[in-house]
């Protein structure tokens, strides 16, 4: 009889030690609903959104190592310079996927996996560019964030387009002074 009540006893707390275990991986959950207002404000370019979703201490390292990191100020600065070099620019739908885990030291975060395509004013061109960002929440704000993408081929084409104006000027500057010469 002894045996029969242990076990059920050890049953009903195997049960019980079940339901209390934390999700550890999911594909909905208050963080990812946050991540997602900071992808519209981005793409909107609503910069006082965006930030409200950060904690003011927060580092933000997108393509840099942590001790290059910046503040959201700094970040919400680089993203309006960014903007002004492009006449549009968005995530693609239906090709963006979020997840959060908890680590095994209980830390939040969120993933982002999505396609970005945005127009370059200056000649026109649309790029297309995968991207992954994982930010850690900490009280329903980010406290870091990490992304990673490759604009090499804008900033080839900016470059391009930099050493062809100076190369034009450099030709109107000697055209004027011939004519200035006659």
């Amino acid at each position: 009889m002894k045996r029969v009540l242990f076990l059920g006893l050890a049953i009903v707390l195997s049960l019980a030690a079940c339901q209390k275990a934390e999700k550890r991986y999911t594909q909905q959950s208050p963080e990812i609903d946050t991540y997602k207002k900071v992808i519209d404000a981005y793409e909107k370019q609503d910069w006082e959104a965006m930030a409200s979703h950060y904690a003011d201490t927060a580092k933000i390292m997108n393509n840099v190592i942590e001790e290059e990191g910046k503040t959201i100020a700094e970040e919400v600065e680089r993203s309006k310079e960014d903007a002004a070099l492009f006449s549009d620019w968005n995530y693609v739908d239906g090709e963006s996927e979020y997840e959060m885990v908890v680590t095994d030291k209980g830390q939040t975060w969120v993933n982002f996996w999505g396609v970005w395509k945005g127009t370059l004013a200056s000649n026109n061109k649309t790029y297309t560019i995968p991207v992954h960002i994982t930010a850690q929440f900490v009280d329903g704000k980010i406290v870091k964030e990490f992304g990673y993408w490759d604009i090499s081929k804008i900033m080839m084409d900016i470059q391009a387009m930099q050493e062809a104006a100076k190369i034009a000027s450099e030709e109107t500057e000697k055209a004027e002074e011939k004519t200035s010469e006659n």
